[in-house]
Order: C-alpha cells, then sequence, then structure tokens
C-alpha cells in the first residue's frame, strides 16, 4: 500500500510565528500557514482545519466515483464541498462538525439514488473513517 507525507516547520511563538506545510511525498504544494490563519478568515495562507476539509472532499468524491463505477453507473462529474467547522464551550480549536455537500452528474440516476450511494461513501470514505470522532452531516443537492 502507498505511503504519502507531509512535513510542517513552525518558527516563533503561538501568537507571532509562522510555519509552512509541504506536500513532500508529490512536491504538489508548500502552503504557510499561521495561528492568524487559523483563526480568521483571511485569505492568504491556510490551517490544518481547511487542509482536513480538502483530504475529506478529494477522498469523498474518489469513494462515491468508485461506489458509482463498481454499481455500473458511472458519474460524468462530482463535486464535493466541504466545511470543517471548529469552536466550542472549552477550547475554540476542537472540531465540531464536518459538513459535505455533493453535486453530481450520474446518468441513469435520479437524486435518490446518488445520495444513497453518497451515504455508502460516508461510511466508507478512509478519511472520513479517519476523522469517525467528528460529526459528518451529508447534502446531496
Amino acid at each position: 500500500m502507498a505511503t504519502r507525507e507531509a512535513r510542517a516547520r513552525w518558527t516563533g511563538s503561538l501568537p507571532d510565528g509562522e510555519g509552512t506545510v509541504a506536500l513532500t511525498t508529490s512536491g504538489a504544494a508548500e502552503l504557510g500557514f499561521s495561528l492568524d490563519r487559523r483563526a480568521s478568515d483571511t485569505p492568504d495562507g491556510t490551517g490544518p482545519e481547511e487542509l482536513l476539509a480538502a483530504a475529506h472532499a478529494a477522498c469523498f468524491a474518489m469513494q462515491l466515483s468508485a461506489i458509482l463505477t463498481f454499481g455500473g453507473t458511472p458519474p460524468e462529474s462530482i463535486d464535493v464541498g466541504a466545511r470543517v467547522t471548529q469552536g466550542g464551550p472549552d477550547v475554540d480549536f476542537d472540531l465540531t462538525g464536518i459538513a459535505l455537500t455533493v453535486r453530481a452528474v450520474v446518468p441513469g440516476l435520479d437524486v435518490d439514488a446518488v445520495a444513497e450511494a453518497a451515504r455508502q461513501a460516508k461510511e466508507q470514505c478512509p478519511v472520513g473513517r479517519a476523522l469517525s470522532g467528528v460529526p459528518v452531516e451529508l447534502q446531496v443537492l
């Protein structure tokens, strides 16, 4: 089985420092991150929660495609939005939920059939299973 790697480097104190995260297996990206970027909606850089959202969306789209394809109805396209929510009564950075929004074009299937496949994908997606301690809401449009 494949192994994937990423590396993060942080310099400075938490309030004033900053870091970079690199996708080292592929070399596809190096992104900046900081507390400011994590705790606000600033457009510069990213944070761990956004990276989790991207990983979950990508994994879910591939899992849904697999279910549909092996079920005999390959999709034309699948668009998945993932929103990771954080913040709770005790710790502002606790992950409190993940919302997945799915739009899929699947010839021969209506939205109810796609929604059933999406429910299966939600249960089978490896990234989603790794995040099983966080409630996941699924909406198929």
